[in-house]
């Protein structure tokens, strides 16, 4: 996940500030089936402290006692976990340990690259065996084509007879969330666990701090008549929560011109019939498509009652929604969970 990569490299630039070599772990090919898959990531600091993880738990403190040859010749390694005798989970993890340095100009070209959303493909180069030492690294392309090798003891000119492991990750999720009162401050806390971004848009006549929203990248004060929606097409939900129905068509009549993946609302059952049928009246050129995205009331039917349990039942969606799953309970699952 994007914003997972984008947590290592806040915290290698700490760690470098401090004079730590860092060592980054990707598990890079996997035989059988695992609790987490290819791609997941880790740092290990020279102080042996961590962050990310590739697992439940178990196999993180392995890997930061086999990382330690790492930083002492930095040289890169592919080391093994066997999970069938130890985890429970009927897989081998193959995991690349690398020496991992950010350069100015990689933390420069990351940062637009994550401020504008773009996507990033990383490709790591391996031997598929237990101990392996050797030239062994991951290079990063951006949007730009500018390319970065995260070990400057990579040599990718030199990547003959080596397994490849790619990877694309896509720009951070973004949520909009409508409305400055109790709830939407609890949905903005629950979401920002996902790593999402979230903008927040509160009353101009009641604007809010971002002081007020934990978690949220921005918090803004506006009307509905005079907003600005850009980029919502993709990779974008919207949550609306002003609890005023006035003010809930208002906005939807904005978004109407927009296509985006999900819009949950507020509201009991009985005034959606309502909503649709005012939207074509000041909407007229209204699509089927647009209201096919439109989720109100907004959430799975779990029981929620309390303003957080309501937060966990509308993010739950928005997953079922992009993902493109109709939710059901797993012990339903007889083969496996992921195709």
């Amino acid at each position: 996940m994007f914003h997972e990569l984008k947590q290592i490299i806040e915290q290698g630039v700490i760690n470098q500030q401090k004079g730590l070599k860092n060592v980054l772990a990707t598990v890079v090919d996997l035989d059988g089936s695992s609790y987490r898959k290819p791609g997941v990531r880790m740092l290990i600091s020279e102080d042996l402290n961590s962050v990310g993880a590739v697992s439940g738990g178990c196999v993180e403190k392995e890997i930061i006692q086999r990382a330690k040859t790492v930083f002492k010749n930095n040289t890169s390694k592919i080391i093994t976990y066997d999970g069938r005798y130890r985890l429970g989970c009927e897989g081998i993890l193959y995991i690349l340990l690398e020496p991992f340095f950010i350069s100015d100009d990689f933390k420069t070209a990351f940062s637009k690259v994550d401020t504008n959303r773009e996507t990033v493909k990383i490709e790591s180069f391996f031997l598929k065996d237990d101990e392996a030492h050797g030239n062994f690294g991951s290079i990063i392309t951006l949007e730009n084509k500018k390319q970065f090798t995260f070990s400057n003891f990579f040599d990718d000119n030199v990547k003959n007879n080596l397994e490849k492991f790619t990877q694309i990750l896509q720009p951070c999720f973004q949520l909009i969330i409508i409305g400055g009162e109790h709830d939407a401050v609890k949905l903005c806390k629950i979401a920002s666990n996902l790593g999402w971004k979230i903008h927040v848009i509160t009353s101009a006549k009641d604007s809010k701090q971002i002081s007020d929203f934990p978690g949220a990248n921005s918090v803004v004060g506006e009307i509905p008549e005079t907003i600005q929606f850009s980029e919502i097409e993709k990779n974008t939900a919207i949550v609306i929560m002003n609890h005023s129905y006035v003010q809930d068509l208002k906005y939807l009549v904005q978004l109407s011109k927009h296509q985006p993946k999900y819009i949950g609302i507020l509201g009991a059952p009985k005034r959606r019939e309502k909503l649709f049928n005012e939207l074509f009246d000041f909407a007229p050129e209204t699509s089927e498509e647009f209201l096919d995205c439109i989720y109100t009331p907004a959430g799975l039917h779990i029981g929620a009652k309390t303003p957080e349990e309501i937060a966990v039942s509308i993010i739950a969606e928005i997953l079922s929604v992009i993902r493109n799953k109709e939710p059901f309970s797993l012990r339903k699952v007889t083969g496996k969970i992921h195709n």
